[in-house]
């Protein structure tokens, strides 16, 4: 990745959406001074699953994934209309297919897994899904190629901290989680 571009991320909304999950990944990239495009599957304003109202940047439908360096998939009940949709999925494979980073958390890997991505790598989620993703493995955030997963929303500082350092480099890491005390 270089570094000297900015990068861009592309981010999945829907209701139900886990907002300790979209929302700290996001502040931290942005932070990080990474470009992060919330886009919402339906409606501009969406409700989190304890009833936080996000406005997205935009309409998944009106945005060029073309344009993005990765795409971040929360979890939360939401996830179901995630997979519903199944243009996450299809984005999901686009990404990885032009090796750019997948990154998903809780629940969202089963969008990951719709999109066949899950097929011999290494990776966590949310325990709940674990019946359905019988593979998944220990681990706050798991890193196995482009794939980035962690487990859900106790985790979600240690996942965007991650997707920066992935995006951004290290240093740029260091520096967010000095300046949040991380």
């Amino acid at each position: 990745m270089n570094h000297h571009m900015k990068a861009r991320v592309l981010c999945l909304l829907a209701d139900g959406f886990e907002e300790i999950e979209m929302i700290t990944p996001v502040d931290l990239l942005r932070r990080a001074g990474v470009e992060v495009v919330i886009a919402s599957l339906h409606q501009k304003t969406c409700t989190g699953r304890c009833g936080i109202r996000v406005e997205a940047d935009d309409l998944l439908k009106d945005l060029d994934p073309a344009g993005f360096d990765m795409l971040l998939i929360p979890g939360g009940p939401g996830v179901a209309k995630l997979r519903e949709d199944g243009r996450p999925a299809e984005l999901a494979g686009q990404f990885h297919d032009h090796g750019k980073a997948v990154a998903a958390i809780c629940a969202a890997p089963l969008v990951l897994m719709d999109a066949g991505l899950l097929e011999g790598r290494r990776f966590t989620a949310y325990q709940s899904v674990r019946e359905t993703l019988a593979n998944a493995i220990e681990g706050r955030v798991v890193e196995d190629g482009n794939i980035i997963t962690s487990r859900g929303a106790g985790t979600a500082l240690d996942f965007g901290l991650a997707l920066v350092a992935r995006l951004a480099g290290q240093a740029a890491a260091g520096r967010v989680a000095a300046e949040i005390m991380a």
